[in-house]
């Protein structure tokens, strides 16, 4: 069973393997973004700490970093998400991740919060 984690910066994280994740933003983050018109994604081979800047989203209200939610090193971008920024607000948790990364520190993960968890967050805002 695949376990999805949350930051409270509004990225989701979906664990593949016991060291390879799955990262994007929420659906909530797009709906505050509004609608994206530019993403800059990390290269391959890319190493971030958590908490470091991964990524950069532009959209017509706002540019926002994607913080990384685990420290490790990117192992793949999703190479359709600049040509169609748009996937961003239209699936979100879906086809618009944004990288893979191999966990340096799998122990990062009790830091992050689970579906319920984040729930909560967004529902006080």
């Amino acid at each position: 069973m695949t376990r999805t984690y949350y930051t409270e910066d509004h990225e989701w994280l979906r664990l593949d393997s016991d060291d390879v994740a799955t990262v994007g933003i929420t659906h909530y983050a797009q709906e505050q973004l509004g609608d994206v018109v530019y993403v800059e994604l990390p290269k391959p081979g890319t190493q971030h700490a958590r908490g470091d800047a991964a990524a950069v989203v532009e959209s017509v209200k706002a540019a926002a970093d994607v913080k990384a939610p685990v420290s490790g090193s990117v192992i793949e971008a999703n190479d359709a998400l600049p040509g169609s920024p748009e996937l961003i607000n239209q699936d979100p948790a879906g086809r618009a991740w944004f990288y893979k990364v191999r966990l340096s520190n799998p122990e990062e993960l009790a830091a992050l919060m689970d579906e319920n968890a984040y729930s909560q967050i967004t529902k006080k805002k």
